[in-house]
């Protein structure tokens, strides 16, 4: 049996959470599009589908032992029969197990599904509508329209209700766990919803002010008051213009600019010269 927790680099005591975050970083790592090798990605993916499901976790860290029984058949320590025996016995004794509940099977369920997907922050500020193309374990094709809300944060999972695994035609459908991975920007750096970005000004103009135009995630342009006397390092923080909230797209959080003063370590002589008189 493969190693899950060693597949995913986890210790056998992480919660949830820990295992989310291992199987988002190495899911992101080894992805077949991204170069990964498949194989592995597959590993990584089984892993995960086990350790995240209490259910299969619980099974998958306390199997139940076998022994060989009287006559060489194997039996399980909870004391079931075989699996099969039961069909066999039912239909020697006209269709019902002459053993009652003895030997009765786990109840089946169908599977969830856990896939991923990977967009860019200016389609995790508009939304984005995805079409994903699944072969489900029955291995029956299914195509999947997925709405992924504006405002959605890194990692976040959706779930597809009813929409999964369906080998078992006569149990509810399986659901599918999306997880969103939401790439690093360029320029902006997200923080729940507010969008921090840095301008760089000259020392001149952090000294006598100036009027400077600054895009934002979704293109526009605002004109920006730099005051006379602008420290280093100073936050300026303009409302409605960071992401919005996945929600409630009505509220968006706050675009936060991060004053750069660039410092000149090329002056000429002459420059040097008007910069003493001035201060002097």
């Amino acid at each position: 049996m493969s190693d899950y927790y060693n597949i995913l680099g986890v210790d056998r005591n992480a919660s949830p959470d820990d295992i989310k975050r291992a199987y988002r970083k190495l899911a992101s790592q080894n992805h077949p599009d991204k170069g990964g090798d498949t194989k592995k990605f597959q590993d990584i993916q089984a892993a995960y589908e086990t350790l995240s499901d209490p259910d299969k976790r619980a099974q998958y860290d306390n199997p139940q032992p076998q022994f060989n029984g009287p006559g060489g058949f194997h039996f399980h320590t909870g004391g079931g029969m075989p699996p099969g025996f039961e069909d066999i016995f039912a239909q020697a004794f006209g269709g019902h197990n002459p053993f009652g509940g003895f030997g009765q099977r786990p109840p089946q369920r169908n599977r969830t599904l856990n896939i991923q997907t990977q967009i860019s922050l200016e389609e995790a500020f508009h939304g984005k509508e995805l079409l994903a193309n699944l072969t489900l374990p029955s291995g029956r094709n299914q195509t999947v329209e997925i709405r992924v809300p504006a405002g959605i944060q890194d990692g976040t999972t959706l779930r597809l209700t009813g929409m999964g695994d369906d080998s078992y035609i006569n149990l509810p459908r399986g659901d599918i766990h999306l997880v969103v991975t939401v790439l690093p920007h360029n320029v902006f750096q997200r923080q729940d919803d507010d969008l921090i970005r840095n301008l760089d000004i000259t020392c001149i103009d952090a000294m006598l002010g100036k009027t400077v135009d600054v895009n934002t995630i979704d293109n526009k342009t605002l004109e920006i008051n730099i005051n006379p006397g602008t420290q280093p390092g100073q936050i300026l923080a303009i409302q409605g213009y960071g992401m919005p909230n996945m929600h409630d797209a009505r509220f968006k959080g706050r675009m936060l600019i991060n004053v750069n003063i660039k410092i000149p370590t090329n002056l000429s002589p002459a420059q040097k010269d008007a910069l003493t008189n001035a201060f002097t």
